[in-house]
């Protein structure tokens, strides 16, 4: 295959790309832009492996791991269930990070006698910033990993002076830079390595539970950008379109959802936040439990019922329950919403995707800003596995690691059940003043039996 060729084809998976990327805004163009993304790296990857550079021995080499992969990532996406998927992103955005450092000591190591002194300086540049960056993607997204999937403590690792600490690996980091350029010393990148692979770990530890959804979405921003860097290390067009892609588009997502949580875009970068301030206002009152029967007398009797999901109907895998609950209300004239936090579950959409995949239907799924005034006016809410983003206590106490960010305020509809395991306070470690207010009423039980239950009711 030649230059022109290869050309062709790696502009045609950028268009590919791009056309994925714009159709994953419309729940209902999800499934094609989905395509439109395998097209695309299929057309890659294909034009790569035939295009100019490859030998015998590579192909010898490349295609038996290829398969091999292949086989892997099949066998992973089978097994993987919906509520494992915010710690699979993780993971696969430490392999990201990982291959970008392993290109870059690659590259590092090869010789530069063919180009000048200046092509040599950028080039030194780009094998720095692609190594730096890709060390912190891949600690970062490990400790993510082992945070989501309770390997290690949820909350916020809190040193003294952190902030000081990361700008002074960040400027150790700079000098090491000048002394890799003026030396060519492959100590200096091995050094920067291991302080960044510190630095990547530091910055995700360092943020609270009810901030992953975030840090994932960052994450992915991070990987996107390392892409980028290997891409100008390997002269390869697309890797630099898609690494920007990636990495534009998670950065716009997690200042969004910042936005949502009312936290400050830097802070996310900077990391240390998603702790407590302060001593956590006390909280009166008492939980107050109610069986299937009093849930399903209420909810015959409604006009208007909202459901908010959250991470405990995902781990039930209680959405086919909650989708069949919603068709039986429907038929009997109720009239029925979803509403939806932007940063529901432990990763971005995470709701979303379970509620299509129950076929519940797109224009009663609301986001949180469409449906928030229409709570006063509803008659029944129900709260399934949600906890952080129903907290009253983000608007009422100025001490609570959510303090300022926007929630739903399902407190003010006229009742309120939460279909909640136990009396515990989550993931996040953070008490709700909802489960106490006199409107309130705890629905125990684990989501899909304690909403089929209901359906054994009401018909």
């Amino acid at each position: 295959m030649g230059d022109g060729i290869l050309s062709a084809a790696y502009i045609a998976s950028a268009v590919l790309f791009i056309l994925s990327l714009g159709g994953l805004s419309n729940q209902e163009k999800a499934k094609r832009a989905v395509w439109y993304g395998i097209f695309g790296m299929a057309i890659a990857v294909i034009a790569t492996i035939f295009g100019p550079g490859f030998t015998t021995l590579s192909y010898v080499l490349l295609i038996p791991l290829l398969g091999i992969g292949a086989l892997i990532g099949k066998n992973v996406a089978q097994r993987v269930e919906m509520t494992e998927m915010p710690q699979l992103v993780a993971a696969l955005h430490s392999f990201v990070g990982l291959a970008a450092v392993f290109i870059g000591l690659n590259s590092a190591m090869g010789s530069h006698s063919n180009l000048t002194h200046a092509e040599v300086v950028i080039h030194e540049v780009e094998i720095f910033l692609g190594v730096f960056i890709g060390a912190i993607t891949f600690t970062g997204s490990i400790v993510a990993y082992a945070k989501l999937a309770g390997k290690i403590d949820g909350k916020a690792l809190i040193l003294p002076g952190r902030h000081i600490l990361n700008g002074m690996v960040v400027i150790l980091s700079f000098i090491l830079l000048f002394m890799y350029i003026n030396t060519s010393q492959l100590w200096t990148l091995y050094l920067m390595l291991f302080i960044a692979f510190l630095l990547g770990a530091h910055l995700v530890a360092a943020i609270g539970g009810a901030d992953m959804p975030v840090v994932v979405s960052m994450l992915n921003s991070y990987s996107g950008w390392a892409a980028a860097a290997t891409g100008f290390l390997l002269g390869n067009d697309l890797l630099i379109v898609t690494g920007a892609l990636v990495g534009s588009s998670g950065a716009i997502l997690s200042y969004i959802m910042c936005r949502a949580m009312n936290r400050h875009f830097i802070a996310v970068i900077l990391g240390g936040f998603g702790g407590a301030s302060g001593p956590a206002m006390d909280i009166e009152g008492e939980q107050i439990a109610i069986d299937s029967n009093g849930v399903a007398s209420s909810l015959e009797d409604a006009n208007s019922v909202i459901i908010v999901p959250g991470y405990g109907m995902a781990v039930a895998q209680a959405q086919q329950s909650v989708a069949e609950l919603t068709r039986r209300l429907i038929n009997n004239g109720t009239k029925v919403r979803f509403g939806i936090h932007p940063v529901a579950g432990r990763l971005p959409g995470h709701m979303n995707v379970l509620l299509a995949e129950a076929k519940v239907p797109y224009d009663i799924v609301l986001e949180m800003d469409e449906i928030n005034d229409d709570l006063p006016n509803t008659d029944v809410v129900i709260v399934i596995g949600s906890n952080d983003i129903v907290n009253p206590a983000a608007q009422d106490d100025p001490n609570s690691p959510i303090a300022g960010m926007p929630v739903l305020e399902v407190w003010k509809a006229k009742q309120v059940f939460v279909s909640k395991r136990g009396q515990g306070t989550g993931y996040s470690g953070i008490e709700n003043p909802l489960f106490f207010k006199e409107n309130t009423r705890m629905y125990y039980g684990d989501a899909k039996s304690s909403i089929d239950q209901l359906l054994t009711i009401i018909t």
